[in-house]
This record gives C-alpha cells, sequence and structure tokens, in this order.
C-alpha cells in the first residue's frame, strides 16, 4: 500500500510517518521499481504501536528501543518493564512540577485584584521567579 494508505490506516499524518523513518524510528519500508514506498500490514501495524507509544508519552528514542524490543522475540519482558517504570518516574516527576507550578499561579492570581490597577502581584511574581 502507498503512503496515503498506510497514513489513513495507521491514523499518522504522511509527513510524521516520513519523520519516524528518516529519525529511525520505524523501519523504512519496501519500495515499489519506481521507488514508492509500499508498506505492508505489519508495516502498519508497527506505526500504530510507534503512534501509541508517543500518544503515552514516549520520546523517539524510547520509541527507538521499544520498537527494538517489540521486534526482538528474544527480548526480556524485564527489559520492557524497566523502560516503562522509567516513563512512570518520568511522568511522576513532571506531575510534581505541575502541581507546584499550579499552586504559584493560585496564588499569585489570589493576590491580583483583577481591576484597572497597574500594580500586577501576577506580573511581579514572574519576574521575581516565583516558586
Amino acid at each position: 500500500m502507498n503512503i496515503g494508505e498506510a497514513a489513513t490506516q495507521s491514523g499518522l499524518p504522511a509527513k510524521t510517518i516520513r519523520y519516524y523513518e528518516e529519525a529511525h524510528v520505524a523501519p523504512e519500508p519496501a519500495r515499489t521499481e519506481v521507488g514508492y514506498r509500499d508498506y505492508s500490514e505489519n508495516d502498519v501495524h508497527l506505526l500504530r504501536f510507534i503512534h501509541t507509544a508517543r500518544r503515552h508519552g514516549f520520546s523517539l528514542e524510547e520509541c527507538r528501543e521499544l520498537v527494538s524490543l517489540y521486534t526482538d522475540p528474544d527480548r526480556s519482558s524485564r527489559d520492557v518493564k524497566v523502560v516503562a517504570e522509567q516513563k512512570i518516574t518520568e511522568i511522576d516527576r513532571k506531575l510534581k512540577d505541575l502541581r507546584s507550578m499550579r499552586r504559584t499561579l493560585s496564588t499569585l492570581v489570589k493576590e491580583c485584584h483583577g481591576d484597572q490597577r497597574p500594580d500586577c502581584p501576577i506580573l511581579k511574581g514572574l519576574a521575581q521567579g516565583a516558586k
């Protein structure tokens, strides 16, 4: 199938598919005699796998690792679990950072009168690097 069909079936834009190939996240598909990409069902399945991994926050490098593990029949599930646990740790850190940012902004918003005066605790707090 051509890239347009692969894009439709995988849920990814053709541009993203080409990007994943250039970034060596997805393997390059076979080519027709005239040089067009020729995707198999397996290629589309792998593109869906990458798409799902990206939606779950995995970086391109992590996706490369996951694809390598996914396509290796001799893989150890322990290796896959380590990658997922590292992602959970990263997500937990980001959530902690987001909660801290929310508390800070909520405090600054409460301190702001939100009226016609030019004095603004929000701008002042951001300028001072409020934490």
